[in-house]
């Protein structure tokens, strides 16, 4: 088990809740129902790899591969990339974090292969 990856796991958890709750009672005030939309996504996707973040801290007892770590810093850089993105562009609604968000979705997609070779590879019973 990875203490450091489960602590981190339990601050974006944290942070997810907290902005989740801003979007759902503070944001709806300041901003348009398409922002607000597209805050919560982040929030949505913060949570999906949060918890994948946790399923790698365990799975890490199992599996010691390298892969683990390198598909928990691509979940790590996917929510700062894709969830964070949508957070600045619901605050600001500037047009050039568009092109940041995509990257995002690319390191979650490359955090679930890299999980999914790493149990490929593990040697566990079936």
């Amino acid at each position: 088990m990875k203490k450091g990856l489960l602590l981190f796991a339990t601050l974006s958890g944290f942070l997810a809740v907290a902005l989740g709750a801003f979007a759902a009672h503070g944001l709806k005030t300041i901003a348009p129902p398409e922002l607000v939309s597209i805050f919560k996504l982040g929030v949505d996707y913060q949570f999906y790899h949060t918890f994948g973040l946790i399923a790698l801290a365990f799975s890490a007892h199992w599996i010691p591969s390298k892969l683990i770590n390198w598909a928990a810093y691509s979940f790590i850089a996917g929510i700062i990339l894709f969830s964070g993105s949508l957070y600045l562009y619901a605050f600001t609604g500037a047009k050039w974090i568009g092109p940041i968000t995509p990257m995002g979705g690319l390191c979650f997609l490359i955090g679930w292969l890299l999980f999914g070779a790493a149990i490929w590879h593990a040697k566990l019973p079936e």
